[in-house]
């Protein structure tokens, strides 16, 4: 059975975006994996079709309703198994692990915030899992539905042309990726590292491996520091 994938929004129009170009676009035309932009405000039961109110307790902004947003999702899931996503700043940061946890399943529902945010009712009553795609502010949550769908999408089965190049990224391995380099062989002055031109394979494997080591430790330190695993030198033996 396909991914089925279904966006709750204010703006159907900004779905699929990129993922109808591409890896993503083609495999969308094969029938790999689908996905459904509903639109909130078709579950609005007033003649203004309102969907936010002011905030209780007062302050700037506007809030989504819950029974507004409550009816959007038990219409698109009602009886089902798939995660209930919300794009969320505050929700836990998105991560490869998650990614293909959710790859694996049957589809995932994704509710798009705007506003000041969502009822808090409706997440607890709804199940919905807050999600962050970084520690930045969006005018909404269509961008950040696009950024899980995009990373979820690649590495369904079939949509890449090379199965192993998804197994060869950045935080796949809890390291980030080492550099690439292609021809020609000399470009500006500057030559590729002659390992990975020698044709010793094991050779350019531990190079690969040093300096995804040496990328993490000097950009992302605190991948290895949740890794005490990673922190260790593998040409180090292991103290028993």
């Amino acid at each position: 059975m396909p991914f089925r994938a279904t966006v709750l929004t204010l703006y159907p129009e900004m779905f699929p975006g990129h993922l109808g170009v591409s890896l993503a676009g083609k495999a969308l035309e094969r029938g790999q994996w689908s996905i459904e932009a509903v639109q909130i405000r078709d579950f609005a039961e007033d003649k203004h079709r309102t969907v936010d109110d002011t905030p209780a307790g007062g302050g700037a902004g506007m809030v989504l309703k819950p029974d507004v947003l409550a009816r959007a999702i038990d219409h698109v899931s009602a009886n089902e198994d798939r995660p209930r996503l919300l794009m969320s700043p505050r929700g836990r940061p998105l991560t490869q692990a998650r990614v293909r946890e959710l790859a694996a399943g049957l589809g995932i529902v994704i509710v798009c915030g705007r506003f000041e945010g969502v009822d808090q009712r409706v997440i607890d009553t709804r199940n919905l899992e807050e999600v962050s795609i970084g520690d930045y502010i969006l005018s909404g949550g269509e961008p950040a539905a696009l950024v899980v769908l995009d990373a979820i999408v690649r590495i369904l089965p079939g949509v890449m042309g090379n199965e192993l190049s998804g197994l060869h990224e950045s935080f796949e391995g809890g390291l980030l990726e080492h550099p690439h380099y292609t021809r020609p062989q000399l470009f500006e002055g500057q030559e590729i590292p002659a390992v990975l031109t020698s044709g010793n394979h094991g050779a350019v494997a531990k190079w690969r491996e040093a300096e995804a080591r040496r990328l993490t430790a000097e950009r992302r330190p605190d991948l290895l520091e949740h890794n005490q695993d990673l922190k260790r030198d593998p040409a180090q033996p292991v103290k028993k």
